[in-house]
């Protein structure tokens, strides 16, 4: 088939990946001027990465492996701890963090040098019988046999479906950095989660001495950026345990970047006919449990998997969407609960197995218990 896809983030790339290799026509369609290389780091976890292997994209010797979580209190006490290495024997795949840019890279690498047509912006989708064609800023247009909408936040493909779909403010903002950071914890596997009063503090060792690290605090979309959030941040949070006095230290205006959480409702049924939505553009969460992206590969290989079977493409992308509704639906609502930013008790935390995370990964994925879509 000929698909038209909207959008040149990881998902974009992905899918182009998926399809061209099962034998597609792709094309894909970008507004910016450029394939993007800002962004800090991505969390790949073990049904992330599963995906990412089926594509061809080895994450050897990039980023940084993390074998287990540990969420601390703002004093530097154990509230949990999570056994990543138990889920990475148990499904073959260890979690990391990952640049943005690096991840953009190794997705395409090895694709058509003109699959990607930047500098192009969707402004409006329609589709009549077997075709469906796509409207452009510049006034051109482009038809295909199916067009995929991964376009994220705010999708153009997805106001074209269902009009303006309301998205809701989440309660927390994050400033996060991707960035050197000379400290041990940069050299270990270890991920920490830290919550206090203040709010949260995310710290992950990504490779080549950096680390990703984040502050998640209440935040509204009406009130003022500060005009110098790094002294917010050690006013906020620099009295914590250590690490998170040394991070800020060391850490740079520069560095950071902040986006406030939003929150979109999971549609049952996603797309229309010929038209369907992938990542963030059919299911906007926040980052609380790292699943963005993962998700976003989960959609890329039960789509991939369910056109395989053939037949009329609108019941397979209907099935590719009710396959993925249980699985994305629940982080969904998970995420918009803010676990990250719970407090549980040490004492309680205590009582929670330690690889209790292998088992909630497998209700979050389509792919570690590859499941076919009906």
């Amino acid at each position: 088939m000929d698909v038209l896809v909207i959008g040149a983030g990881v998902g974009g790339l992905a899918v182009a990946r998926s399809l061209l290799a099962a034998g597609h026509q792709v094309r894909v369609y970008e507004q910016a001027p450029a394939m993007r290389t800002g962004g800090a780091g991505l969390t790949i976890f073990s049904n992330g990465a599963a995906v990412l292997d089926d594509l061809g994209i080895s994450l050897d010797g990039v980023g940084g492996r993390f074998d287990r979580i540990d969420a601390l209190t703002a004093d530097g006490r154990l509230r949990l701890r999570s056994d990543m290495a138990h889920a990475a024997a148990r499904y073959g795949f260890p979690s990391r963090s990952i640049s943005r840019r690096l991840l953009l890279e190794r997705l395409s690498d090895g694709l058509p040098g003109d699959l990607i047509r930047y500098g192009t912006g969707c402004r409006a989708v329609n589709q009549d019988g077997d075709r469906v064609t796509a409207a452009f800023d510049d006034g051109s247009t482009a038809t295909g046999d199916l067009l995929i909408g991964a376009d994220g936040h705010h999708s153009v493909v997805r106001r074209a479906l269902w009009g303006d779909v309301p998205i809701r403010t989440a309660t927390f903002g994050t400033w996060q950095a991707l960035s050197p950071v000379d400290i041990e914890l940069t050299r270990t596997h270890v991920h920490l989660m830290i919550t206090g009063r203040e709010g949260a503090c995310g710290l992950i060792p990504a490779g080549d001495g950096l680390l990703q690290w984040w502050f998640d605090v209440r935040w509204s979309p009406g009130e003022p950026r500060p005009a110098a959030p790094l002294a917010m941040l050690r006013r906020r949070f620099g009295h914590w345990a250590s690490p998170v006095p040394e991070v800020l230290a060391q850490a740079s205006e520069d560095d950071l970047d902040f986006f406030g959480h939003h929150w979109q409702k999971v549609r049952r049924v996603w797309g229309k006919g010929r038209i369907t939505l992938l990542g963030d553009a059919a299911h906007l969460m926040p980052p609380t449990l790292g699943q963005g992206a993962n998700q976003t590969f989960e959609d890329v290989w039960v789509l991939g998997r369910s056109l395989a079977q053939g037949g009329d493409v609108a019941e397979r992308l209907r099935a590719y969407e009710r396959a993925r509704y249980p699985h994305v639906s629940l982080v969904s609502r998970l995420a918009r609960r803010s676990p990250a930013n719970w407090r549980i008790p040490p004492l309680v935390g205590r009582l929670l197995s330690e690889t209790s995370q292998s088992a909630m990964l497998a209700r979050f994925s389509n792919r570690l218990t590859a499941l076919a879509p009906a």
